[in-house]
């Protein structure tokens, strides 16, 4: 079974209402799809896979060789008919780039730091459009869920308040792929997700309806998926599932995941809008930072005791 792709150039045209409808169910029954005709010029595309895959060589693959993930892989390769894996760590490569640390972003890569704003810029526009289908088929105001995620500040002010993050991975061959993961299947903290996957190796899979399906790679389509927030603010109404990558054999798996986040001041809840079907609130009304203090504590395990666990306002 695919995951669903969607041409978001159709949200313009003739076909608006039913990608529309088509982007409503993957949030609902999904909480991933494809976008493709998103936009983002195939050109700043190659342009990134270039400057991503030639950082990884120039500035991050001996350390990844030095790592825990690979010393203790090489611990218990060691052992002799051992059944244990290694469930703590993941086969991951990976660091962050933001505004605020765009002075520790990587130096050493020609092009990465100018490649990288200019796609961290149009996939911000991207994450905004995106947001606002979804304010749409939920029956919110336009920039419901931008203004949400600002923490309710003024338009002038909502582009700097919400967290804007990419996290840049490589996810190299394991020599043991049954031992480790690659990342262990969590459900995402914050809000929208636009992943920008590798084109040719596969590894990320979703769980829907209790089975573990392949995210097909589809090239320079841009994966999306709801985050808990975004499952909080439609009360339910759209999911934030599963998902995790497996660690393999063969080729280096580039993975470049950008995050639309509430910012940590923000106050999380249901929409009042969707309230009136239902008698009450499904959720906690909390503070996205507390929220978080708790993710970090319990992110590979469900989400529901997250949301009771956090502290309510």
């Amino acid at each position: 079974m695919a995951i669903p792709v969607i041409d978001f150039s159709k949200t313009e045209g003739e076909e608006r209402s039913k990608t529309l409808a088509e982007i409503a169910h993957c949030c609902e029954e999904w909480g991933f799809f494809q976008l493709v005709n998103h936009g983002i010029s195939e050109e700043l595309l190659e342009r990134v896979k270039k400057v991503a895959s030639e950082c990884y060589k120039v500035e991050r693959e001996a350390g990844f060789g030095e790592s825990e993930p690979v010393k203790k892989l090489k611990e218990l390769m060691e052992k002799e008919s051992c059944d244990e894996r290694i469930d703590d760590v993941d086969w991951e490569d990976v660091f962050l780039l933001t505004d605020h640390n765009a002075h520790q972003w990587p130096s050493k890569t020609a092009g990465f730091r100018e490649t990288m704003k200019e796609y961290r810029s149009e996939l911000k526009k991207l994450a905004v459009r995106v947001m606002e289908t979804m304010d749409e088929n939920l029956g919110l105001p336009k920039g419901y869920m931008k203004k949400a995620f600002s923490g309710g500040k003024e338009e002038e002010e909502e582009e700097d308040a919400a967290f804007f993050g990419t996290k840049v991975s490589h996810y190299p061959p394991c020599p043991k792929p049954e031992k480790v993961a690659g990342l262990r299947a969590h459900t995402d903290a914050g809000g929208v997700i636009l992943l920008f996957q590798d084109d040719e190796v596969e590894s990320l899979q979703i769980l829907k309806d209790g089975v573990w399906l392949d995210v097909q790679p589809l090239k320079n389509a841009i994966v999306i998926n709801t985050g808990d927030q975004v499952e909080v603010l439609s009360n339910g109404r759209y999911k934030s599932v599963w998902h995790r990558i497996l660690a393999t054999p063969h080729g280096n798996r580039r993975s470049i995941a950008s995050f639309y986040n509430p910012s940590t001041e923000a106050t999380i809840h249901p929409a009042t809008q969707l309230l009136a079907e239902k008698a009450e609130a499904e959720y906690p009304r909390f503070v996205f930072g507390d929220y978080m203090s708790v993710y970090a504590e319990q992110k590979f395990l469900p989400k529901e005791p997250r949301f009771q666990a956090v502290k309510a306002v």
